[in-house]
């Protein structure tokens, strides 16, 4: 055999081998390694995690993942891990998983309709990295109140409801910094100047707004709610919300998963600074976080000269009005005999 011939045959294998280490490794990048049957899940790469972390954060996900590892170490995945939220989708091949694990997606928060600052931590808690004991911790730490003019019955004030995009990996005093700066985008001087207007700071509106928040779940309504309390206010009356004593009995007993929707007049005499019925002004803090319409009540309330109000039971929902004592009384006889009728005891 002559050398010409030899050196063919060489290349010939070694065209070949390459050949085939070639689609091996192709095979190896570009062939799907997941085994997962949803079209597409979340992983979560906690702070402080390394390499061999992630591998097992994966494994449950990742088909072959000796060819993940393959392909992570000539990305240079292994040295560059991040914590975070971290999208995969079906069928994706090492090169689309090693790119995922670099790409931390933000989890989009929505919250509204909380009753105090304990459950709002649990909500954001389970949503985020850090835990609800964590971001309770930030948002009552001394000096942070201090500088920003809260304390600890008020500083609930500063979470407007909304969809907030967030990195899961966020940690307690991010989050609270976010939440702070979002409060000062939301109090801008014009609404600083209308709470002014009404005698009110933005902590006391938020307040007002949270009674009116729990009044009435008819948005059309709140600017008239709004406008009673404001009188009450001038007229240095109490406000008399009978949420605010639900919110009493509530924090007294620490159970905040009971229905009530009777108040007696037996808790309207319950010591609380919270018990509007034996407290003239606003309570000396939220009841609940206000959404935005009731911001916005309080900000711009109806102009009347109603004093009182009571449930409607003609127009389930809504309430009936009175400038009078007499008026009123009528109309909370009606609403009590009619409540009686019902059957309901609490």
């Amino acid at each position: 055999m002559n050398i010409k011939k030899i050196i063919t045959i060489s290349a010939v294998i070694v065209i070949s081998v390459l050949m085939v280490y070639g689609f091996i490794l192709i095979n190896q990048i570009f062939s799907a390694n997941t085994k997962f049957p949803e079209k597409e899940v979340y992983v979560y790469v906690p702070t402080g995690s390394d390499y061999e972390d992630v591998k097992k954060i994966l494994e449950p996900y990742v088909k072959d993942l000796q060819n993940f590892e393959m392909v992570a170490n000539k990305r240079n995945y292994p040295e560059n891990v991040k914590p975070g939220r971290f999208l995969l989708t079906k069928d994706m091949n090492n090169m689309d998983l090693v790119r995922a694990m670099r790409s931390n997606v933000p989890v989009k928060l929505a919250f509204n309709n909380q009753e105090r600052l304990e459950n709002f931590a649990g909500r954001i808690g389970s949503q985020i990295e850090a835990d609800s004991l964590t971001l309770l911790t930030a948002f009552k730490d001394p000096e942070f109140l201090k500088e920003n003019g809260f304390n600890e019955e008020n500083v609930f004030a500063m979470f407007i409801p909304n969809t907030y995009e967030v990195y899961w990996n966020t940690s307690a005093l991010k989050f609270r910094d976010k939440m702070i700066k979002e409060y000062h985008n939301f109090w801008t001087d014009e609404r600083i100047a209308k709470a002014k207007v009404q005698g009110l700071t933005p902590v006391e509106a938020t307040i007002l707004a949270s009674i009116v928040h729990k009044e009435s779940v008819k948005k059309d309504e709140r600017p008239r709610i709004a406008g009673v309390y404001l009188n009450r206010l001038r007229l240095e009356m109490p406000l008399q919300a009978d949420p605010t004593v639900i919110y009493a009995i509530k924090k007294k007993t620490n159970n905040f998963d009971q229905v009530i929707k009777r108040v007696f007049y037996k808790d309207l005499t319950m010591s609380s600074p919270y018990n509007t019925y034996m407290n003239t002004g606003l309570p000396p803090g939220p009841i609940a976080m206000p959404d935005i319409t009731a911001l916005e009540a309080v900000l711009n309330p109806e102009k009347n000269d109603y004093i009182y109000f009571c449930a409607s039971i003609d127009r389930f929902g809504y309430h009936e009005f009175a400038s009078t004592l007499a008026q009123h009384n009528v109309n909370a006889k009606k609403y009590s005999d009619w409540i009686n009728s019902q059957g309901v005891v609490r």
